[in-house]
């Protein structure tokens, strides 16, 4: 079967994974076995992608980032450069704890900033925006925008990835696209 996807002769592929077209794989970066990677998708340099590892199409990952078993990623996904998801909660160099890797998603179109780290187990909504150097240590909600150490939420954000201002009626509209959004009961949603 030919190859419909690219990958730099410095990268490392393992058998057993499934790669869409027009995916882009980059220098020093190891793809490992039973991966299954969308398609038209960017891995940058010396990115590892651990086994059983699923990405959806238009995945973009930046440079120096580490995807662990458990870690699915759904179309449209941003990864800023030297991001990392954990898989095991209390990991212990003398303590097998394969058994008990957990699974980390990362809903479509969320974007997580340079030098993240989501810890294994809590989820990122639809349109979420993490910012960089943020600690995530719980679930985070579609469209919210969160930061820091541990990572709380600050705001609201678009699509677009514009701040969202909600009116008295809890309607906001993104500066670029004029999408309108509603905040009810502590949630957002596009309308």
């Amino acid at each position: 079967m030919e190859k419909t996807y690219f990958a730099h002769e410095s990268a490392i592929v393992d058998s057993g994974c499934i790669i869409g077209n027009g995916t882009k794989i980059w220098h020093f970066t190891h793809i490992m076995s039973n991966c299954e990677i969308g398609e038209n998708c960017n891995i940058g340099q010396n990115v590892v992608v651990s086994p059983g590892v699923v990405l959806g199409s238009n995945v973009k990952i930046q440079n120096n980032v580490s995807l662990y078993t458990g870690v699915i990623c759904e179309d449209d996904v941003f990864l800023g450069p030297s991001m990392v998801f954990t898989n095991v909660i209390n990991p212990r160099s003398a303590v097998i704890r394969k058994d008990q890797y957990m699974k980390t998603i990362v809903k479509k179109g969320a974007s997580i900033g340079a030098n993240a780290t989501i810890v294994c187990g809590h989820n990122i909504g639809e349109y979420a925006f993490i910012g960089a150097g943020a600690v995530v240590t719980k679930e985070v909600l579609p469209f919210a925008l969160v930061v820091g150490n541990p990572a709380k939420q600050i705001g609201w954000i678009s699509e677009f990835g514009h701040r969202l201002h909600f009116n008295a009626e809890g309607v906001a509209e993104c500066e670029e696209s004029h999408d309108k959004y509603k905040l009810e009961n502590g949630n957002v949603s596009k309308i």
